[in-house]
């Protein structure tokens, strides 16, 4: 079976985010099926950009075939962004023919932030008579309205709820990385029995490998633990979403234990983070640059307890599927989770603490109740996460999710 995937942002582990398309693309890769990921040679989110003279270019990396549509940068959410993405759509829709007799898809899947990659999607989707998947990552237009507070009478929100009220009627199945998606999306006119639920995951690959971080984080972490410290971390982007200047003042509420909290990770608001930290003098807190996906288990590992915050937002009510949590259970360590969302993975694996967001006090009992706790009690929360981890969020696992929602089209799946 040949699977066109079209995700503008896919990335790979060399080239950084956006990893899901990649990882399913191997694993399904593995199950005998032919995956073709498109995806635009610019992306904010990614390391490294790909730069070709070709409106199209295709590409072989790690045994998965990439297809790059030529796209130009962008510094911020702005014109630039959106021209980014207008170019990829365009350009993606016009040569739906081209595209179509290079590949001659059996299932095309469109997966992106946005909606409007729907359009040439169903295009191809048409010419070659391949079922036509559409997978949502965040609820738009709901995103830019809630979190934004734009309005529903602007034309990009008109455009976008377009998009999306096109992927639920002509979209054959709905691939949903938000569990509680379900009925908001059958109030824009989803057939109920169209509704797939994959959430994101890991990939064993990552974790078998485990390499060193670099020397200075090291250095860093071995000297606060040689002097008797209880390490909590945070990895992962430093944005405002994820609420961490109430991990800074628990923290600082903490000053006179030995606990220290390291920041690992890049974003806007990092630069901001380290002022503050300086200006009022916390000494118990620590930043550190990001590292290599393939660094994350060695770093996860010589930490006592990890942390995932988040604003408190009402989109969360349709339920959360972070990266960084499957990553922090996979790494057998007690988690504080500081989220109110519609979903509670902490609570369902027994893998640590929830308490309610941006609240530091909270956050500095948390740590403080985790750390009484005896290695026994610890090390049964940490086994708790990783054998719920590897049984629902593991790579192999979703991508046989996938095959069976594409069974659903009655196309035959063979077994290899």
């Amino acid at each position: 079976m040949t699977i066109l995937l079209i995700n503008h942002y896919a990335g790979c582990p060399d080239l950084g985010m956006e990893y899901r398309p990649y990882f399913m693309a191997q694993e399904l890769k593995k199950k005998g099926h032919r995956v073709i990921i498109i995806a635009a040679t610019y992306s904010h989110i990614r390391n490294q950009q790909k730069q070709f003279k070709n409106n199209i270019q295709t590409e072989i990396i790690n045994e998965i075939e990439f297809v790059w549509i030529k796209t130009p940068h962008y510094n911020s959410n702005g014109l630039s962004r959106m021209w980014n993405i207008f170019k990829f759509v365009y350009i993606l829709y016009i040569n739906y023919k081209k595209i179509s007799k290079m590949y001659i898809p059996d299932v095309v899947i469109a997966s992106s932030t946005y909606p409007f990659d729907i359009f040439p999607a169903h295009r191809i989707s048409k010419y070659t008579k391949a079922k036509l998947i559409f997978e949502i990552h965040d609820l738009w237009p709901l995103s830019p309205m809630e979190l934004g507070g734009m309005s529903k009478y602007h034309p990009f929100i008109l455009a976008v709820q377009l998009g999306e009220d096109f992927a639920l009627k002509h979209s054959e199945q709905i691939i949903s990385m938000l569990p509680n998606a379900k009925d908001y999306l059958i109030s824009r006119g989803l057939d109920a029995n169209k509704f797939n639920f994959v959430p994101n995951g890991i990939y064993l690959d990552d974790w078998n490998e485990n390499q060193n971080i670099p020397q200075d984080h090291q250095v860093l972490i071995g000297g606060l633990k040689s002097e008797g410290y209880k390490l909590v971390c945070f990895a992962g982007s430093h944005g405002i979403a994820n609420a961490l200047p109430t991990l800074i003042e628990a923290a600082r509420l903490l000053s006179n234990n030995k606990i220290a909290v390291i920041l690992v990770g890049n974003g806007n608001e990092k630069k901001n983070l380290i002022d503050f930290v300086r200006k009022t003098g916390i000494t118990n807190v620590y930043f550190l640059d990001s590292v290599a996906k393939q660094q994350i288990p060695n770093l996860l590992s010589k930490m006592d307890i990890l942390y995932i915050g988040l604003q408190r937002q009402s989109l969360f009510r349709f339920g959360i599927s972070p990266n960084k949590l499957f990553d922090y259970m996979m790494a057998g360590k007690p988690i504080i989770q500081s989220i109110e969302a519609g979903n509670n993975i902490v609570e369902d694996a027994k893998c640590g603490i929830s308490i309610e967001p941006e609240n530091a006090s909270e956050t500095k009992n948390a740590i403080l109740l985790l750390l009484s706790l005896s290695n026994i009690e610890l090390e049964k929360m940490g086994k708790n996460g990783k054998e719920y981890v590897l049984k629902n969020h593991e790579y192999s696992v979703l991508a046989q999710k996938f095959i069976e929602v594409i069974e659903k089209q009655n196309i035959k799946v063979p077994n290899k």
